[in-house]
């Protein structure tokens, strides 16, 4: 890990889950593996490598049954995709790394996590994977360090709201793809195959 001598932050966990789910045509929160919710699946692996972590909702999220029962930090910034999330979060409290992971990563596993947090810098920016389809920093399965608030907060002033495009833009310690396991799902179609190959899996 880069950045040793050095007193990191602590890392919470931030599990995103405020997305509009257009696509999906449902509240993928609720979407199911196995019996499921694939909300619950993710926060037990996000709770399993933090210290302490939350659920990133939208006010309107914050009586649903499911989110209800889990620690929340509501959105106070509207209609700005994933960085919503993540901005409130740094503001609910400064000092404090997040590891912000995306709740529609069936494939993920805890290793996955493991190995993010065994490469952290938290001299750096960010650290992300870089993704399998295209290469580019992989912003809802990353660890986003203090630094990155200013930067993050800046381009929302300046109407720009990628978090993708903020790690480019970041010093953003960059790690080899985790291959299928950040693969995500976002249409009913999507879901039908993911839900069909879990099935013949051992």
């Amino acid at each position: 890990m880069s950045g040793q001598g050095t007193t990191a932050p602590s890392v919470y966990g931030l599990l995103l889950s405020g997305g509009g789910s257009q696509r999906m045509q449902r509240d993928k929160a609720h979407v199911e593996y196995g019996g499921e919710p694939q909300l619950l699946r993710a926060w037990r692996l996000l709770e399993a490598v933090t210290e302490r972590a939350f659920v990133s909702a939208r006010e309107d999220q914050c009586d649903d049954p499911l989110r209800a029962g889990l620690p929340l930090i509501a959105d106070s910034y509207d209609s700005i995709g994933p960085a919503a999330g993540i901005l409130s979060a740094q503001d609910a409290f400064p000092g404090v790394a997040w590891l912000v992971l995306a709740c529609d990563l069936p494939l993920l596993e805890l290793g996955t996590l493991q190995t993010l947090l065994a490469e952290r810098d938290p001299v750096a920016d960010a650290t992300a994977f870089i993704s399998r389809h295209d290469g580019l920093p992989e912003p809802l399965c990353a660890i986003w360090e203090p630094a990155s608030h200013v930067l993050l907060l800046q381009r929302y002033k300046d109407g720009l709201y990628c978090p993708r495009k903020a790690l480019i833009r970041s010093n953003t310690r960059l790690l080899t793809s985790p291959g299928e396991a950040l693969d995500n799902i976002n249409t009913p179609a999507d879901l039908e195959a993911m839900q069909s190959a879990l099935e013949v899996r051992p």
